[in-house]
């Protein structure tokens, strides 16, 4: 017989369930609103990073941020309806987050978002990798845009995890009254 309190019980599984579910949404919104800004936000990167060790410590990192600051400013100023992409892209994160709203409020029967955001979050590697190296993007900031891919991962493998856990709490909770049948 477990010990009181460690059977697995349905409202503290959802609790955890809505805490996985709320990183990730939290993760993609702000995901979505940095991709707005970028040509300032990398503008302001490159001076933050001028301005400190990291320019000794990592200098090609230091200079990919400065090309990258500079091809946006240079693309902004001669093409800004290029921006419109990465516009869309701060919509879709947004969406995306949207999405997620059903297996926060129901988790069992919105599973399969759940496991759609899995199978997202693992095809940024093969994305990362192809598309990076097609587009010459240096392997260290193609393992910086897969790290994305894993760190949402892996609240949504937990949140899954305990959708199943909670699934199963809930059919033995519908079951058992059925067989708890006394005769006295």
């Amino acid at each position: 017989m477990p010990l009181r309190g460690s059977e697995p019980n349905a409202e503290r599984t959802l609790l955890w369930i809505r805490i996985c579910i709320c990183i990730l949404i939290v993760g993609l919104i702000l995901s979505g609103i940095t991709a707005f800004p970028l040509r300032v936000e990398l503008a302001f990167a490159s001076d933050v990073l001028h301005d400190s060790p990291a320019v000794d410590w990592f200098p090609d990192a230091v200079a990919w941020v400065d090309r990258v600051a500079a091809a946006l400013q240079d693309t902004d100023a001669r093409y800004p309806f290029v921006a419109y992409g990465t516009d869309w892209l701060a919509f879709a994160h947004l969406v995306l987050a949207i999405v997620f709203a059903g297996p926060l409020i129901d988790p069992v029967r919105n599973i399969w978002v759940t496991q759609f955001g899995v199978i997202a979050c693992v095809g940024i590697i093969p994305l990362a990798l192809i598309a990076g190296g097609i587009r010459g993007i240096p392997l260290g900031w193609q393992l910086i845009d897969m790290s994305f891919g894993v760190l949402g991962a892996i609240p949504l493998v937990i949140a899954w995890r305990l959708t199943r856990r909670l699934e199963r709490i809930q059919h033995d909770e519908a079951v058992a009254p059925l067989g708890s049948t006394e005769i006295r």
